[in-house]
């Protein structure tokens, strides 16, 4: 088993530069409006697809249980959505005494407005054994929040006279997330003898759409016509976005395995992915909503575009290293058991 697992990871992690190298040969495949159109196949059911797996593999009572891990999802929740963007602010006010382009500086800020992702939070914490059941508590309820609170950070901190049409995202959401995820349950509950037998490949399914996820999503970056910058400020850019998720992944590692946190370790993996995670799926509407007919939408559209790769770059990287913490720091939990 450990070797087949392996194999699948050296595999995904083939199939990672694959799908970017495949984008940027033509990304006009894998564009909005393009033959695979993702518009539809990814964001609705590729989505769809990942959380009807999950409702289909997770077993109930494990998010049953999580459900009421009330400390761990205010702990993810009051990062991502307050945390997050005023730390993300008070970083810029340095940077704004720098040349770095101004609005691809309000570009970051928007960034750390975004709710969590519906998507990738859920299926590095799988890939890792960390508990899926509170990463897709809280990548399904903190995408809700976002519907109302993500349209308000970014008129407090960028402003905008827009209105933000609620109805629609919320209906896209409730359809993408939770219809599935219920669905999943349900069918479960008739066919949970079968599964517990046949044991049927879930993260091969999950990886599999996620590697869609990845080609489409660099499709949209290599395709933007707003990458067209000069060089020096995208990889300003890209330099200050992997410092910000590794300086946040830290900063949840940290906070999330104190002596009196109160969290597993395989609470903390969900905590880190969950609270550094933001999405694109959801971002890029918002945006054009948010800032409908704004001159310089497109510079401020440029860093949520880098900030959704390298997310899941850095997170399946950093897998292995994760794992191996989890899994030696639940044996060393088990040893210090006392035995009756």
């Amino acid at each position: 088993m450990r070797l087949l697992e392996r194999m699948r990871k050296e595999w995904f992690m083939i199939g990672i530069v694959l799908a970017i190298a495949g984008a940027k040969l033509e990304p006009s495949i894998g564009v909005n409006g393009g033959p695979l159109k993702p518009e539809i196949t990814v964001s609705y059911i590729a989505v769809a697809t990942i959380f009807f797996n999950s409702g289909l593999s997770l077993k109930t009572e494990e998010l049953t249980s999580a459900l009421v891990h009330i400390k761990l999802h205010l702990f993810i929740q009051i990062f991502t959505l307050a945390f997050f963007p005023a730390a993300v602010w008070l970083f810029l006010q340095l940077l704004s005494i720098t040349p770095i382009n101004e609005w691809l500086l309000k570009g970051l800020q928007t960034v750390g407005c975004m709710p969590p992702p519906v998507s990738s939070a859920v299926i590095l914490t799988k890939a890792v054994g960390g508990n899926e059941a509170a990463a897709i508590f809280n990548s399904a309820f903190g995408s809700f929040l976002g519907i109302v609170v993500t349209p308000l950070l970014l008129l407090l901190f960028l402003g905008s006279s827009s209105s933000v049409p609620f109805t629609s995202i919320f209906s896209q959401l409730f359809m993408t997330v939770v219809v599935p995820l219920i669905i999943g349950q349900i069918v479960r509950r008739y066919i949970k003898d079968w599964l517990e037998r046949k044991q049927p490949p879930f993260g091969a399914v999950s990886s599999s759409v996620l590697l869609m996820i990845i080609y489409t999503t660099f499709c949209d970056t290599f395709s933007n016509p707003s990458i067209d910058l000069d060089k020096f400020s995208l990889l300003l850019v890209l330099f200050i976005i992997c410092s910000i998720q590794l300086s946040f992944m830290l900063l949840t590692f940290i906070f999330s395995t104190r002596n009196n946190s109160g969290f597993t370790p395989a609470d903390t993996v969900a905590v880190m992915f969950c609270s550094t995670h933001k999405s694109l799926t959801l971002g890029i509407p918002m945006l054009k909503i948010v800032f409908a007919g704004h001159e310089y939408l497109s510079l401020i559209s440029v860093p949520l575009l880098i900030y959704h790769p390298v997310q899941i770059l850095l997170g399946s990287v950093l897998v292995p290293t994760i794992k191996s913490w989890m899994v030696s720091r639940q044996k060393g939990v088990k040893l210090m058991r006392p035995t009756v």
